[in-house]
Formats: C-alpha cells, structure tokens, sequence
C-alpha cells in the first residue's frame, strides 16, 4: 500500500506563493450584523525540499471573508480583506526566511508567537494574524503527504507532522501519538446547512426579482426539498424578540420533518450573560418552539470575543451548551473559557488544522478525567468547493464529527461561483465523483439525504487528488498598509 515515511520527517520550505480569485455570491450571506456579498479566495502553493533533497509541492484554499475576523465598524470589508492579504504575506516572509530544516508541526511551531505578535504591531488582531499560518500549515502539510504518498488522515495517524506539546502545555502528559493512532475516517458527514438571517424560509419569501435564476435552492424549505438536510444552523442577531419571531417562522418550516437537530450561532451579538438568559427563558416560554428548543445542541459565540475570556457563564451553560468561535483565536483560548464555563470550541480550517487536532485531544483528556463533557464542532467559513471544501471536510471526519456546518455550495454557485475554468472543474469532477456532480452545465457539490461523501478524500495528499489550476489564479495583491517599524 502506501510507503512507510520516516517517523518525523524534516525538511526545509523553499517557497510560500499566495494567489487569490473572485468569488461572487449567488446569495447575500447576512451573519451578526454583517452581510457579504462577494469576497476573494486565497490560494497558497508551498514548496518543501527534504534532506534528500525531494521536492514536492501543496496547496491550500480559504475564502478571505470580511466582517468575521475582524468585526470593527470601522474599518470596510476592503480593509478586512487587505488585513487577510497582510496576514498571508507576513506567514509567506517568516516559514521562507528561515531555512532550517524541521518537521511539519515544528515550522508552525517555531513562528506562531513570532506572527502573533507581528500581527499585533501592524494592527491585525490575533484571529486575522493566525490566518496567513493556518494556510501555510496546510499548503505545507498537502506537499509532505504528497511527498511520502500517504493521504491527510494517514499521515496524522502516523504524526507524520511531528505534533507534539509545545504549544500546549496542559498536553504534556498525554499520549498524543496514541490519540492520533486511534482515528478513523467516515464514509459521509452529515451537512448542517446554514439559515442566515436574511435568508428567505419558504417559496413565498423569495424576492423573485433579485432570486437567482440557476437551478439552486434558495428558501430554507427548497434546500431540504433538494439536498434532504437533517441538521442546520441558525443564525441570531442578538435581539431576543426579533430573534424568537424569526425562530418561531424556522420551526414551522422544520417541525414539517420527523426529526432535525439545530444549532444556534450567536456571532457575538450578545452583550452579555443576562442577554443569552433571556433569550433561553423566551424559548422556553413559546409552545410553538417546543421541538425545536429540543433539538438544540449548543448556541455558539454568543458574547463578543472583548469579554467572553473573561465572563463566566456557568449559570447559563446548564441550560444550553455554549462553545466558542471567534474568540478561538490562540492556541491557549480553549481551556480558558473552559474555566469559564463553556463546553466547546469549533474546528475551522481558517484558525488552523494543527488547532484543531489539539483541541480535540483536549477534549478526550479532559472527558477522561469526569470534568463536564468537552467537545468539538464544525462549523464553515463558507468554504468553496474544491481544495478548501475538502480539506476541511477532512479534517472535520478525522476528528469524528458526525455533522458539520456547510454552506459555501449554498451562498455560491458550485465552482463557477469562485470562477474556475472549466478544465479545473472536470478535474475535480473526476478525481471526486462521489462528492460533485454535474447539474445545469456547472459542477457543484453532490449532497444526498443530508450527507455528503467523504470516501474519495483519502488519496495522497491532503484531500485532494488534483489542485487548482494556478493558470487561472491571480497573484495575491500587495497588502495597502506596510508593517509597522
């Protein structure tokens, strides 16, 4: 089968190219207080030499979008994105800069402060600053299991990347090889599709002057007419009333099924403990939320990330699980709202895969030990499909999730939406049958009763049997704001 790779391979990174695409949205994506429109997609292209002197390449894919880093009214989505770019090009200039030879994870390691702290001087708060290393890291790791023939899931099983507890050291008496050694991949991941806030819930909403004319759903009840959605996300505003009457429209689309589970995103809408309180208590209240208040399973980001490490909100948590998003911008973020009261933390691609897989470790440890359960979620930056669709469907089925936040296939139109070419969409066609389709002249992604496949994302590298054609991509803009002295 696969080569045996050595046990921590080490190598050098010869060169960090970032490149970025348009990606027009079919739908206006409305979350907090934000709505996105359009936003370009990075690409970063990594080239490793090992002492042998192999080389090998990978890439990695993230949408740039605006007003969830760094929610700031005063700066513009413009400016958001161009803090994305600056993120990218300081990662680009550090792992390149330095040319010693180190395993995966001990590049990340060895800048992670270093870019923090860069990041800070130029203005970039932490979750924007770790974004440039969260598609480094991957980019990187895509070109090591390329180069040992191993898939993404092989290769951490065996702690190809060298993971170890540096950054965390809450970890250093935990077996982390044997966590690693221990996981397994699912066939299919359930979708959890996202209803935004301005998204229309049934065909009577639907504003059919602006609506799309593509062939896609666009209300809530044509989504799971077609895709037979099981799970979905909800998004919240903040004001308790407003919030209830629109919950109250969503449960008598769903209460139609026999059986869903939501979950409820707050996007740091609330300005405090008394404000999820209530929101709690009007569920409760309301006969007509009855199935749906059952089928919740945790509210996630509720309070603005300026104090949700350091409000605590035990006297909430009995009453629904909260988890942190936004606020999951440092290695250390988890165990402190972990104290605080909070059960768990989401994985994203965007914060980072080497984040992910720790946090998740935590989770077993600290289940081990009898504390109240910890656990992980997935949930989506709006991930196009491609490269950035399924390296985070990997690692969302690596970590055992058994459903994960998907909405880029919604708010976009398949891969014509991020203007891939033709040749690059048949090329994923092929390699990934079971996960795209062909439908209305365009190739998008395939979902069918509410899953969507994982099988063909176990072949060299990370997820992906082919990469974007760079052809077609443009080079990353320069950044408007240099770095400050």
């Amino acid at each position: 089968m696969n080569e045996r790779a050595p046990r921590v391979p080490r190598f050098s990174v010869m060169s960090l190219e970032c490149f970025e695409r348009p990606v027009a949205l079919r739908l206006p994506f409305r979350f907090g207080a934000a709505t996105v429109r359009a936003a370009p997609q990075a690409f970063v292209r990594a080239t490793i030499r090992a002492s042998d002197g192999r080389v090998a390449q990978g890439m990695s894919a993230e949408l740039m979008i605006p007003k969830w880093f760094d929610k700031s009214p005063q700066r513009t989505n413009a400016e958001n994105i161009d803090a994305l770019r600056a993120a990218l090009a300081l990662a680009s200039d550090a792992y390149c800069e330095d040319a010693s030879a180190r395993s995966a994870f001990a590049h990340a390691a060895f800048h992670y402060r270093a870019l923090l702290e860069q990041g800070t001087r130029r203005g970039l708060n932490p979750l924007t600053a770790s974004y440039g290393a969260a598609l480094a890291d991957r980019a990187i790791l895509d070109a090591l299991c390329r180069m040992h023939r191993l898939s993404f899931a092989d290769a951490v099983r065996a702690n190809l990347p060298g993971i170890d507890a540096s950054l965390t050291p809450d970890l250093a008496r935990f077996d982390l090889d044997a966590y690693f050694s221990s996981l397994t991949t699912p066939a299919s991941i359930g979708v959890r599709h996202t209803v935004g806030i301005v998204d229309p819930l049934t065909r009577g909403d639907i504003d059919r002057g602006s609506a799309p004319d593509d062939g896609l759903p666009v209300a809530l009840e044509q989504v799971i007419a077609r895709y037979g959605n099981r799970h979905f996300k909800l998004k919240l505003g903040g004001d308790v009333a407003t919030d209830i009457a629109r919950l109250i429209r969503i449960a008598s689309v769903l209460d139609a099924l026999p059986g869903y589970r939501v979950t409820l995103d707050g996007n740091e809408q609330f300005a405090d403990v008394q404000a999820i309180t209530a929101l709690a208590d009007a569920l409760a209240a309301r006969p007509e939320l009855a199935r749906l208040r059952d089928a919740i399973l945790y509210l996630e980001q509720p309070l603005p990330r300026s104090i949700a490490l350091a409000v605590d909100v035990r006297t909430i948590a009995g009453a629904i699980p909260l988890i942190i998003d936004e606020s999951d911008a440092t290695i250390d973020a988890f165990p402190q709202v972990r104290a605080l009261g909070y059960a768990g933390v989401s994985s994203k691609s965007c914060k980072g895969a080497y984040k992910a897989l720790l946090n998740a470790a935590r989770c077993v440890c600290w289940n081990a030990g009898g504390m109240v359960r910890a656990f992980m979620t997935g949930e989506d930056l709006t991930a196009q499909p491609g490269l950035a669709l399924q390296q985070d469907l990997a690692l969302a089925g690596l970590l055992g999730l058994t459903h994960v936040e998907r909405n880029g296939h919604h708010y976009a139109n398949g891969f014509t939406g991020q203007h891939a070419g033709l040749r690059e969409q048949q090329a994923f066609l092929a390699a990934h049958p079971d996960l795209y389709t062909a439908s209305d002249g365009q190739v998008r992604v395939d979902i069918r009763n509410g899953q969507m496949s994982a099988a063909s994302l176990g072949v060299h590298g990370y997820a992906s049997a082919v990469l974007p054609d760079v052809e077609s991509l443009q080079p990353m803009r320069a950044p408007q704001t240099a770095p400050a002295s």
